[in-house]
């Protein structure tokens, strides 16, 4: 007890000392430790260790134990029980001076934590067919439900896509995927085909299509290089060595189907991209037996839990997605 009692003597001693004592037992990995000085500071705020307890949502008697063990791990009597209410010691009064702002930091940097991980940013990324008909159907309904979450929503290629979600740049993707990458995981949560968009009263809509042949006779607009759907087509068009024709790339579907509307050549792109009031204005022909059908859904990290935000995104996702499989279904 002397020796303890010395050192409060040098409170900057005393101190370091107790900065070398939290950092070991942080090295140690163990959670109980700050339950121990969460307990004790509480005790030495309010001066009862009953109440203490009330506070925490303990029980009396963990409380004692938590003090006592901080006790035995000092060699120093941290409360002088005998008066009441209860005073501190000289080495209690110095502990509490030491451990109280740090005991408040971490509670303060967990909630945070916690915070953040409610609030966002969910950052998103996707390719611009996906974003502004799949994933604008979904948004609506999370900001409906969760109106305080911070969004971030990116539109790149799709395997610019991917390389975000692995290198951590993006807390998921949205992309239609077929790929088998070990440090992916990937949920199919919608269909991802192909389909024909002429202009109204194309010949093209006059004659059974049997080939991409057929379509690569006629001016092509398509998205620019990179883009998953262009590289599929591109990458058949050249296996059937039939020449083809690009005239107008654009970074936009919605683009590219006002370009189409005018007459100035054909594209194919995902169905998903057609509207119902498209069809008005243009042709449109599935191509399911001429190109991949794949899965669209959301990309992640293997292993990697997503936020709380994140989650919530997710979760809306499916949910907004299942009821539209539903209502198309019942439709038919």
């Amino acid at each position: 007890m002397y020796y303890v009692s010395s050192i409060v003597c040098d409170l900057r001693w005393c101190k370091t000392y107790f900065m070398i004592y939290f950092i070991r037992m942080h090295d140690n990995g163990g959670d109980m430790e700050l339950r121990e000085l969460r307990s004790f500071c509480t005790a030495a705020r309010v001066r009862s260790i009953s109440r203490a307890a009330d506070i925490l949502g303990m029980g009396q008697p963990t409380v004692t134990t938590h003090i006592k063990k901080l006790e035995t791990e000092l060699g120093a009597t941290l409360f002088d029980r005998f008066k009441r209410p209860i005073q501190l010691t000289p080495v209690g009064k110095t502990l509490a001076e030491v451990a109280t702002p740090l005991v408040e930091g971490i509670d303060a940097l967990a909630q945070t934590a916690a915070d953040a991980e409610e609030r966002g940013p969910v950052v998103v990324a996707s390719t611009p067919d996906i974003i502004p008909h799949t994933l604008l159907r979904v948004v609506r309904v999370f900001l409906a439900r969760h109106p305080h979450i911070h969004l971030r929503i990116n539109s790149t290629t799709r395997r610019e896509v991917l390389h975000r979600v692995i290198n951590g740049q993006a807390d998921m993707g949205i992309v239609a995927y077929d790929d088998r990458d070990d440090q992916l995981d990937f949920e199919g949560l919608f269909v991802y085909d192909r389909v024909l968009i002429t202009p109204p009263d194309h010949p093209l809509l006059d004659e059974p299509l049997e080939s991409l042949a057929q379509v690569a006779k006629w001016p092509l607009i398509l998205m620019g290089p990179g883009t998953h759907t262009r590289e599929i087509l591109e990458a058949e068009l050249r296996r059937r060595g039939a020449s083809y024709e690009i005239i107008v790339e654009l970074d936009s579907l919605d683009m590219i189907k006002r370009y189409v509307a005018l007459g100035m050549g054909v594209s194919i792109g995902p169905k998903l991209a057609i509207d119902p009031q498209d069809e008005e204005e243009l042709g449109v022909v599935s191509l399911t037996h001429l190109l991949p059908v794949e899965q669209g859904g959301i990309v992640t990290v293997r292993g990697k839990r997503l936020s709380t935000a994140a989650g919530k995104f997710a979760t809306v996702m499916r949910d907004t997605l299942a009821a539209a499989r539903q209502t198309a279904a019942g439709r038919r």
